[in-house]
């Protein structure tokens, strides 16, 4: 049975930091052979707030191994220590929901196959270059790395919607890699100066659903707050559309500071902020992201440019991502298209 799992290579190859240099503030991606790499404070702070206990670890991953092997036989996925820790971390190391965590991100790349398809860091360069997201070189004080997004660089006519998507995903697979981003999370400052109707009502609930799908119930990560800065009147009909979709415990984590940096830096210091932001960290660097990302195209073809992981796997009927688009949701997006304007 291990054989069908071993006849794909989907671990990531070592990388060599020194000959890369956009590493130079980012962590390299962790060894084949697992060690852990926390200091002894994030230890603690694992075992308090996620329930891990470092003389477990390896039992609870050799469990979920076991549990893949059994109850998804066919399932092609990584099954070293490092990848599923991952998930043991972001459900606190229950098995069960770990297991659903990780079918879930195997569902949401065989239900979107337009993110997902040829996903490598050389097919998003034009939403890196434009600016879109980027990742701040310094994390906060509680270690957390800052995802910055800037919606309002992107236009419709620059290019789809969804390659947004992949940006921002390819993002969150490589913050994920190391070990203090798994216990810490990240944080997500969004900034939507310039955002107008044309695009705040092109993705729509359908597509806006699948969004936070992921980033809720599909992928091993934990988002920790989200503060949204310079946010115009139609965000009210933005945030009509992707309030439904939220748990509640997401929904409270969303801080609206509008123009007032002042209460932006009560959540953020300026310390870590770039000067665009009142901050004291110089300017807002976009390329030192983006070199991080170009030098790993390697690592992301052997971890997406693969055959598809599902195939031949039988999925439970509740799975994450259901129906398609139309129906109720062009009935919802017609409701919610009407608030966008009367915001606007």
């Amino acid at each position: 049975m291990a054989d069908q799992h071993e006849s794909i290579d989907l671990t990531s190859p070592p990388v060599d930091s020194s000959a890369a240099p956009g590493f130079s503030w980012f962590p390299a991606p962790p060894p084949p052979m697992y060690s852990c790499t926390l200091t002894p404070e994030l230890v603690h702070k694992a075992r308090e707030e996620l329930q891990e206990k470092p003389e477990w670890r390896l039992r609870d991953v050799q469990a979920l191994r076991d549990m893949i092997l059994k109850e998804q036989p066919n399932l092609r996925t990584r099954l070293d220590d490092a990848f599923l820790l991952r998930f043991l971390r972001a459900r606190k190391f229950d098995y069960d929901r770990a297991m659903q965590l990780l079918l879930n991100y195997h569902a949401g790349r065989k239900a979107w196959p337009e993110v997902f398809q040829d996903l490598k860091p050389s097919t998003v360069k034009h939403v890196l270059d434009l600016g879109f997201l980027t990742v701040l070189p310094q994390p906060d004080p509680n270690g957390r790395y800052i995802l910055c997004l800037r919606p309002g660089k992107w236009k419709p006519n620059d290019y789809p919607f969804v390659d947004n998507v992949r940006a921002l995903y390819l993002t969150l697979e490589k913050l994920i890699q190391p070990e203090e981003t798994q216990v810490n999370g990240i944080v997500i400052l969004a900034d939507y100066t310039g955002v107008g109707m044309s695009q705040a009502s092109n993705p729509g609930p359908f597509l806006a659903k699948k969004v936070v799908s992921i980033l809720q119930d599909g992928f091993p990560i934990r988002i920790k707050a989200v503060n949204i800065i310079n946010e115009p009147r139609i965000f009210k009909g933005i945030f009509a559309i992707i309030k439904p979709f939220l748990k509640e415990k997401m929904a409270e984590r969303y801080v609206l500071h509008g123009s007032d940096l002042r209460s932006l830096h009560r959540n953020i210091p300026r310390s870590v902020l770039p000067e665009e932001y009142g901050g004291s960290a110089g300017q807002l660097d976009l390329c030192s992201w983006s070199r991080v990302l170009l030098d790993c195209e390697e690592e992301f073809i052997v971890e997406f440019c693969q055959p598809d992981p599902l195939e031949g796997v039988v999925l439970p009927d509740s799975m994450l991502f259901e129906g398609e688009a139309g129906g109720q949701d062009d009935d919802t997006f017609r409701g919610l298209r009407s608030q966008l304007y009367y915001c606007y």
